[in-house]
């Protein structure tokens, strides 16, 4: 099982607050054959000094530090295009991960043949305190129903390259995660949700109602401009994408 190789992809912009504690949250996995590429997006605070402490201590650490802020989206693709793993998992550097994260979701594809899957996740807050919800997710969401129900967190995903083949996320400012997933659903595969809580998603004090509008913003994008539905499609995708944005919230 350990003989697989999983590459932790995590873009970091001025994340000194938290990047320790995400990744001590990958150091103390119980599946140990990783690496972990974070590829800071210029910060300026003291991310990147936190993150050469800890490629000093550990080789499977390893890091690209650009010059000019691009985006979470091209970020993540840089770490991709050094990747050397047979699974591809992602991680925020202000998310946590629960130390048998890795193995159970292996297992659980492994066991299956799972090209790619997600989790449940609990919410904490900016102290790292769990504010009492757990996000369940369904055993499986294919293209059309991940239209209408972006219930697929990012710190949660983990995708077999060897089956799903190359990829890169669309290089959108926001949303471009959703934009993935729908790609490679687009290539004929299915999401299969394990409903274990493994992981722990920060909600922070900058994201408040005027985030969450613009969040909805860029999901109408990715169905216009990057998916190119019909008008009529999107707001009928829209409509079920409002309402279980909402039943998650509650």
């Amino acid at each position: 099982m350990n003989n697989n190789l999983i590459s932790i992809i995590t873009p970091s912009y001025n994340s000194a607050q938290f990047i320790n504690q995400t990744i001590d949250s990958v150091i103390t996995q119980s599946y140990t054959n990783w690496e972990m590429i974070i590829v800071d997006d210029s910060s300026s605070d003291k991310s990147r000094e936190i993150i050469s402490l800890y490629q000093k201590k550990d080789a499977r650490i390893k890091s690209i530090f650009l010059k000019e802020n691009v985006g979470a989206a091209e970020a993540r693709n840089k770490a991709l295009e050094i990747a050397k793993g047979n699974y591809i998992a992602f991680l925020d550097s202000d998310d946590l991960w629960k130390s048998n994260k890795l193995m159970k979701q292996i297992e659980f594809m492994a066991k299956n043949q799972y090209a790619f899957t997600y989790t449940a996740y609990d919410i904490i807050n900016e102290a790292g305190q769990f504010r009492n919800k757990i996000i369940s997710v369904p055993k499986m969401i294919n293209y059309n129903q991940y239209l209408k129900n972006t219930i697929i967190g990012c710190l949660t995903v983990v995708i077999d390259k060897n089956q799903v083949g190359d990829f890169r996320m669309p290089n959108i400012r926001s949303s471009h995660d959703m934009a993935l997933w729908l790609l490679i659903m687009k290539r004929g595969f299915i999401a299969h949700g394990l409903n274990e809580n493994l992981a722990s998603y920060r909600i922070v004090s900058t994201s408040n109602t005027s985030n969450k509008l613009k969040a909805a913003k860029e999901v109408w994008k990715v169905y216009r401009e990057v998916e190119q539905l019909s008008v009529l499609k999107s707001l009928y995708s829209f409509i079920f994408y409002g309402y279980n944005a909402i039943l998650k919230r509650i």
